[in-house]
């Protein structure tokens, strides 16, 4: 069988392609190699301005040129250290401890706060008597450890000494604002502890901080909500109490001294919402193999939450899962089914609240005394430190 001629002549031309390809790589691997081992084998030629400059070197007389030319860059050297060592020597404020952080300081617009100037440092053992001390509002012993220091909340596990004191008194909670008697206990308190150290401080006025507890008052009862939701056990049926513990754990909840379960945030470990007994005997662990109730009450304390609408629609799905495991129905303060547009109606209140307290914030919640803390606070729903003192407020 004859060979096709063009076939051939293909595969001439592929061969003498290869072959090609193959020489051109072989001289330019070539080429590179001789210009490699031309620079690295030949001096380069010198120059007139060469022939003149002294290189540095190690050995023999080039050692003073050397040390001449370091000697140019040595300032140099020496600023760029300089200015690593500053900014490595710069003091950096890490809080030591927990009450270090932000909202430990004294909060004069919520807060009745005399300020103690010790002598000498004092040790946290010679505030022991202050410590114990029993007032109708909470109260608070804060200290600073050196001057500009951050506040810290001193107890008896803290070492001190303390170079600043502050006593801090509620001036409302729950229970009511705090009246004239009040606070005048609470600075007569501080003066004695004052002199007991001594110090020097500058007592509040009686009159003045009571008025502001007023205010305050009547600005966080206008703002305090809660919104419960109701789960009965069907046909007057009874929930047992072991049978209820496995089913609020299993959603999350967790059993708190108090006597109810607690919904916790898992990244903050803050309570956003509560499960208490429909009866007015508490959770127990210990009694909980023996109690049964008609129901639960899903609880939401508005006023101790940042986000009330998103916490409130968490708590209603709770409620709902919860009720169709204990086989129960979700009714309001009347007894009555709740309806979605019942539901409906609770998250437009809890929309009306945050939108009102940020609201009222703006005109007057803080502005008490008019500070600096006051103004940065306006229009800003409670938070943090602050928040969780605030939400004691409302009642």
């Amino acid at each position: 069988m004859p060979i096709n001629p063009l076939f051939l002549a293909l595969l001439a031309a592929g061969i003498v392609l290869v072959v090609g390809v193959l020489l051109y790589n072989w001289l330019q691997e070539r080429r590179t190699r001789r210009r490699l081992e031309n620079a690295f084998t030949r001096p380069p030629a010198a120059t007139a301005d060469d022939r003149n400059r002294i290189e540095p070197g190690l050995r023999g007389s080039d050692a003073s040129g050397a040390q001449s030319v370091a000697e140019e860059n040595v300032p140099e050297a020496e600023d760029e250290r300089a200015a690593a060592d500053t900014r490595d020597a710069t003091p950096v404020s890490i809080p030591a401890t927990s009450a270090e952080r932000a909202g430990v300081a004294p909060d004069p617009d919520i807060e009745c706060v005399v300020l103690l100037q010790p002598q000498q440092p004092v040790a946290t053992s010679a505030l022991a008597g202050a410590l114990a001390t029993q007032l109708p509002k909470p109260l608070r012993w804060l200290g600073r450890r050196a001057p500009g220091a951050p506040w810290q909340a001193i107890d008896r596990a803290g070492a001190g000494p303390w170079h600043e004191i502050a006593a801090c008194l509620l001036l409302a909670n729950r229970a009511g604002a705090a009246t004239r008697a009040d606070i005048d206990a609470f600075i007569r308190r501080a003066a004695e502890v004052a002199a007991s150290m001594p110090a020097a401080f500058a007592p509040a006025d009686a009159g003045s901080e009571a008025n502001r507890a007023d205010e305050l008052d009547r600005f966080c009862a206008d703002l305090d909500v809660q919104i419960g939701l109701t789960l009965l056990k069907g046909e007057l049926g009874q929930i047992a109490g072991t049978r209820l513990r496995g089913v609020a754990e299993a959603a999350g909840f967790r059993m708190n001294p108090a006597g109810h379960f607690e919904y916790l945030q898992e990244e903050t470990g803050v309570a956003l919402y509560s499960l208490q007994n429909y009866k007015p005997e508490p959770f127990r662990a210990e009694n909980m193999r023996l109690l049964s109730t008609p129901g639960v009450v899903f609880l939401l304390d508005v006023p101790r939450v940042s986000d009330p609408v998103r916490v409130f629609d968490q708590m209603r799905l709770a409620a709902k899962r919860m009720t169709q495991t204990l086989e129960g129905v979700l009714v309001d303060d009347n007894r009555r089914p709740i309806t979605d547009a019942s539901l409906a109606s609770s998250v437009q209140s809890c929309d009306t609240h945050q939108g009102g307290r940020r609201g009222a914030a703006d005109t007057q919640c803080l502005e008490v005394d008019g500070g600096e803390e006051g103004r940065s606070a306006r229009g800003q729903a409670p938070r943090g430190d602050r928040g969780a003192r605030l939400s004691l407020l409302c009642r």
